[in-house]
């Protein structure tokens, strides 16, 4: 192990947080994805984050044919939700716990979200970066 899986610190000065992986699968049929963002949740510091990065080696490698230009966009459509504002659409008005629950809701295109997990943070900014480094770089 090393230290990007550590935190340091005590549960005291720490908040929960949920996260889920934004995952690109191309070619349902073939049930093959690549990561390509992270969500955060944080219902204590009322957060809700994106980051994104899209290989897009790794996709054209699972398929050739693949909507490159698609999938950044529906990624960046997951940050605009996620920032809230005028430009999320109906979603501004929601807080930003509806706002997640809405984003890691199951759904069948091309990039879906994975399964919601739960850890502990003291800068649920700071943790939407280091996953992203983590599981998606």
């Amino acid at each position: 192990m090393n230290d990007r899986h550590i935190i340091r610190g005590g549960p005291r000065d720490r908040q929960v947080y949920e996260y889920a992986l934004l995952r690109v699968v191309p070619r349902v049929e073939r049930g093959e994805c690549i990561n390509a963002g992270v969500l955060v949740y944080c219902r204590a510091a009322a957060y809700v984050g994106a980051l994104t990065h899209l290989d897009e080696a790794r996709l054209l490698a699972l398929d050739p044919e693949a909507d490159v230009a698609g999938v950044h966009a529906a990624l960046r459509a997951v940050e605009v939700v996620c920032t809230g504002g005028a430009a999320a659409g109906q979603a501004a008005a929601d807080d930003p716990g509806r706002r997640f629950r809405w984003l890691v809701a199951p759904r069948s295109t091309i990039v879906q979200p994975g399964p919601v997990h739960t850890g502990l943070t003291r800068d649920p900014s700071a943790e939407l970066a280091r996953l992203l480094d983590l599981l998606v770089k």
